[in-house]
């Protein structure tokens, strides 16, 4: 019998939404997420995934099975998975969907970087010069005026940094999702932001099995903004010149 753990949520909410993010992801035929066994009252139980050291072709293999899961879809920009009800969550911060269609741009604006811009300055992690450099992102991306937007929303992780890929004997295994319609940029973005092992070799096999649009690497503060904000607004002003350079960054696109 395969080993389990109970992943325990004080919280209905982010643990629903973990419990959806998984099965969605799952069912792109993608990346190995790790399965959710049981929803219960205190938490999820979970299939233990023992852990490896990762090698370069197990990270080829994620990068390519990271590209069908973006390619799976979903029905438009900040969509949640279609069994969650509302909103889902980043960590332990409400993280908003849309409920209805919105191009990219407007959709990580509204949504993805003003409400952990707005609860960062209002927590004083971020001075008022600093918050009008990252509100500055917001307007150019509402003007439309920063390339790269997505053709169509991809089926995203949403909160892929290299604590949520597992390693195990069969390869990369995704955990504690904040699933939703997105850029893939913005997965690809996010591994990069904490170092993944062999990043190099996964980001090639993506490329080889999907499109990545010309000039994505200088992108990658653009993507990498919203993680970074929402670490500002959990864990302080540590985070704030972190998300500030980004936005310059971006800017200066």
């Amino acid at each position: 019998m395969s080993e389990t753990f109970l992943k325990r949520h004080d919280r209905p909410g982010p643990r629903d939404a973990e419990a959806a993010g998984l099965r969605w992801l799952a069912a792109a035929d993608g990346v190995a997420v790790c399965p959710v066994l049981a929803v219960q009252d205190d938490g999820l139980l979970l299939r233990r995934v023992v852990g490896v050291a990762p090698t370069a072709a197990a990270a080829e293999a994620f990068g390519r099975d990271l590209a069908r899961t973006h390619a799976a879809g979903a029905d438009r920009f900040g969509a949640p998975p279609p069994d969650l009800d509302g909103d889902g969550w980043i960590a332990a911060l409400p993280l908003p969907m849309t409920t209805g269609p919105t191009g990219w741009s407007a959709f990580y604006a509204e949504q993805r970087l003003r409400p952990y811009l707005r609860a960062a300055r209002d927590a004083g992690h971020l001075t008022a010069a600093d918050a009008e450099v990252v509100e500055a992102v917001c307007e150019r991306l509402l003007a439309a005026d920063l390339p790269g937007g997505p053709s169509a929303p991809a089926r995203l992780h949403g909160d892929l940094w290299s604590g949520n890929v597992l390693w195990s004997s069969e390869g990369a295994v995704l955990v504690d999702p904040a699933a939703h319609g997105g850029h893939p940029e913005t997965d690809l973005a996010m591994l990069a932001l904490f170092g993944l092992p062999h990043l190099d070799r996964v980001l090639a096999a993506y490329a080889e099995a999907a499109t990545l649009q010309a000039g994505w690497r200088r992108r990658v503060p653009l993507h990498q903004l919203h993680p970074l904000l929402v670490h500002t607004v959990l864990f302080g002003a540590g985070y704030a010149g972190q998300a500030v350079r980004a936005a310059r960054e971006t800017l200066a696109l």
